[in-house]
């Protein structure tokens, strides 16, 4: 008997969140000049660009696997002639793959743009202002919630046989039983997040000159520029893997039979793997303002003159990755080629080769790694599967 079931990757459980129109660098630039006596001008600017992501996967599997094999549990009674019992094997694999909740985002950050702004040659008596408001949000939320159950139960039996009272002549009573063989692997890939705030390859330019401009004039130029990125990652896993392996190929019963009894009972194997990787958090953030060349200039401007150049840049970044993992791993292996009662038998016996018991368990838990930077290496696919790949490179990375 062989189970495989595989629950993967579906839009039910991942999200992919791709920002294809970024804001494009732009120059923007203002000149006051030239103006007359007693005048009054003005530059007014106000740019917001606002981003706001939201990834939610919540994830619930139950996995109930019960198999039943017995190809012994024979009564052999009473007869007159040649007796030979022969129990076939027992074979189950069972195969649980479970992957899912994962997030991928990308996402602008602040763009370069070149600034140029100018007050000049204004005639006295004028008031010239420029002001210039920019502020660009970027709020990234990437939740998961997983509990994944595999409770696995597999009973094989071979065994179980029972010989009596039989006149074999010439043919001896002979028993074999059937080898036992069980494979149960469970795997589960569940909560991966990745972030990737981008900025632009090249910075932005700078420029900002009050220059002649007549006596009593009032010149000012205020920029004002906020970045504000915040990302948060967060990952809930509850992983149970429940697994209970029976094997019993003994427990046979040879008795008061006339003639050589010969029993020969199968191999018990069980190989039990629990694979359980969880909870990773990947962000990359490149915002904020990038400024290449600034250049700020207040010069040759008449007596009694109020000039002012204010900058207020201000970059705030907020990470924030949580995980919570609890995984429980119950594996349990019983296994039986003895217990066999051979009694009151007329004639030789032979129970010198009982089987083999072979058990081979393996737990490997793995998560709740989280890596920030702002350079990070994360190549973007519609393909939500590659995360999967990312997810198993992050826990190389960090060497989980």
């Amino acid at each position: 008997m062989k189970i495989n079931r595989k629950i993967a990757a579906t839009l039910a459980t991942s999200a992919l969140f791709m920002q294809m129109m970024v804001a494009a660098t732009f120059a923007m630039s203002c000149s006051i000049t030239g103006n007359g006596s007693s005048t009054t001008n003005n530059c007014d600017f106000t740019i917001s660009r606002t981003t706001d992501v939201n990834q939610d996967n919540d994830m619930d599997v139950d996995n109930d696997v019960n198999i039943d094999q017995n190809s012994g549990d024979n009564e052999v009674e009473d007869n007159l002639g040649e007796v030979t019992v022969n129990t076939g094997d027992n074979t189950a694999d069972v195969t649980l793959t479970t992957e899912g909740n994962t997030n991928a985002a990308n996402t602008q950050g602040s763009s370069a743009h070149n600034y140029d702004l100018l007050i000049k040659n204004n005639l006295s008596d004028s008031d010239n202002d420029i002001d210039l408001d920019i502020t660009e949000k970027v709020d990234v939320d990437q939740d998961n919630d997983a509990d994944v159950d595999n409770d696995v139960k597999i009973d094989q039996s071979s065994g179980k046989n029972e010989v009596e009272d039989n006149l074999s002549g010439d043919a001896d009573p002979s028993v074999r039983t059937g080898d036992n063989d069980a494979t149960v692997k469970t795997s589960t890939t569940v909560n991966a997040n990745a972030a990737v705030v981008g900025a632009d390859d090249e910075a932005g330019n700078f420029s900002a000159t009050i220059s002649g401009n007549g006596s009593e004039t009032d010149n000012d130029i205020d920029f004002d520029a906020l970045s504000d990125i915040d990302v948060d990652q967060d990952n809930d896993a509850d992983v149970d893997n429940d697994v209970d392996v029976d094997q019993d190929s003994g427990d046979n019963e040879i008795e008061d039979n006339l003639g050589e009894v010969s029993l020969r009972t199968g191999d018990n194997t069980a190989d039990i793997m629990a694979d359980t990787m969880s909870n990773f958090n990947t962000a990359s953030v490149m915002g904020g303002f990038l400024f290449g060349d600034v250049d700020v200039t207040i010069g040759s401007n008449i007596e009694d003159s109020t000039n002012s150049i204010d900058l207020d840049l201000t970059d705030n970044l907020d990470v924030d990755q949580d995980n919570d993992q609890d995984v429980d791993n119950d594996l349990d292996a019983d296994q039986e080629s003895g217990d066999n009662e051979v009694e009151d038998n007329l004639g030789d016996v032979d129970v010198n080769d009982t089987g083999d018991n072979d058990t081979t368990v393996s737990a490997s838990t793995s998560g709740n790694a989280n890596a920030f930077g702002g350079d990070l290496d994360i190549d973007f696919d519609v393909d939500l599967s590659e995360l999967m790949s990312l997810l198993s490179a992050l826990a190389n990375a960090l060497g989980l």
